[in-house]
Parts: C-alpha cells; sequence; structure tokens
C-alpha cells in the first residue's frame, strides 16, 4: 500500500479491550444480516481482523455476509485494488467519494467520506467531492482523473483513448490509469449493491475525522 495516513480507521482501533465483532441487523435493510456464530470461520476470522482493526464492525461486513461466497469475492478484488494500487490511497478514495457521490450511495459517501478526511488530512475534500467535484480543490492533474471516472461511470461508451491518453499526458503511469478504471468500476458495482440492499453506514464514519 502506498503513502498511507497516520490515523486509519480501518488500521488503528481506540485504545482499550478488543471489540467483539457485532453483526447489526439493520446493516442492510432489504436482506437478511446472519448471527456471526453461523458464518464460517474465515468469514469469523476476517470480521474479527476488521473490527479489531476499527474498533468497529463495518456493516458492509455485516451486509455481505448473507452470500459467504460472495463476501470472500468481494473482499478479496477490494483489497487488491487499494493494498497494491499504483495510485496513493488519498487519490483512490477521492474516486471512491467522487463515484458515490455521483451515484447517490448513502453507505460509500458516509464510510470513504470518512477514509478520504483522514487520509488526505483535510476535513472538507470529501463534501466538496461528493456535493460538485468540479468546484473541489485539488489539482488539475487529479481533476482529470476524476473526470474520467465520473465519465466511466455515468457515460463509459463515450470514454476513448483519448482519454487515457490525456491521463498520460498528465503524469499518469499506465499502472496509474488502470487502476483509475479498475477501482471506478469496482465501486460503481459497490455503489449499486450498497443501493439496492439498503446498505447503513455505520454511526462512527459520521464523525471520523472531522
Amino acid at each position: 500500500m502506498t503513502d498511507d495516513a497516520d490515523a486509519d480507521p480501518e488500521t488503528d482501533a481506540p485504545d482499550g479491550d478488543t471489540p467483539e465483532p457485532t453483526l447489526n441487523p439493520d446493516a442492510q435493510r432489504r436482506f437478511p444480516v446472519p448471527e456471526f456464530e453461523s458464518l464460517p470461520a474465515d468469514l469469523q476470522e476476517r470480521i474479527a481482523e476488521e473490527t479489531e482493526d476499527a474498533g468497529f464492525t463495518p456493516n458492509v461486513f455485516a451486509a455481505l455476509a448473507y452470500r459467504p461466497a460472495q463476501f470472500r469475492a468481494f473482499v478479496a478484488y477490494h483489497d487488491a485494488l487499494v493494498e497494491e494500487t499504483a495510485l496513493d490511497r488519498e487519490e483512490v478514495e477521492m474516486i471512491v467519494v467522487t463515484v458515490s457521490g455521483r451515484n447517490h450511495c448513502y453507505y460509500c459517501n458516509v464510510a470513504h467520506g470518512a477514509l478520504l478526511r483522514i487520509y488526505a488530512r483535510d476535513p472538507h475534500l470529501a463534501d466538496q467531492l461528493v456535493a460538485n467535484y468540479r468546484q473541489a480543490d485539488v489539482s488539475d492533474e487529479r481533476l482529470l482523473m476524476l473526470d474520467v471516472a465520473v465519465t466511466l461511470t455515468e457515460n463509459p461508451d463515450e470514454v476513448t483513448a483519448a482519454d487515457l491518453d490525456r491521463l498520460a499526458e498528465a503524469g499518469y503511469s499506465r499502472s496509474e490509469i488502470w487502476d483509475v478504471g479498475a477501482i471506478t468500476a469496482f465501486f460503481n458495482l459497490s455503489n449499486r449493491m450498497a443501493i439496492f440492499a439498503d446498505w447503513r453506514p455505520n454511526a462512527e464514519f459520521h464523525e471520523m475525522g472531522r
């Protein structure tokens, strides 16, 4: 993982006893949330790790646990994207928040808005990107990155090789350009599932990085 912020809500638990994994039955409102003890051992282990790191169980894990095989695939691809990306983590979260804002995804706007506030060390950037990314305080290069992500989100048939060439001219490597597309595509999937199943963000995310 590239240059991460020192205080990461997914890796820095609050002081005190390790919290017990808790699958919030309200994590999603249109499908069941299983009991933690009913889950396969590997899912229990991963959720326990996330709970220890964050200090609470992010509701996305409770929601995805409804379909264990899909949990595994979703989480594995997410981890590959964010842990081995050529982009820096602030850029990853900028893409996620911008795309989620265009898709009106409540869960990802809140959860990844919290992550962006922490990685960017900026309490305002996530709100700017959700409201209107073109008015956000970002560099020209990053604005171009977000333009491409939004086009891929809203009008994918309008993305051309010229868009990739513009990213290259702005200084993005081929690996970084690939990751712009991959992260955008994955979180469009995530946004749509979150809306479809009505995933609810943890209250803790609202306060992080303020």
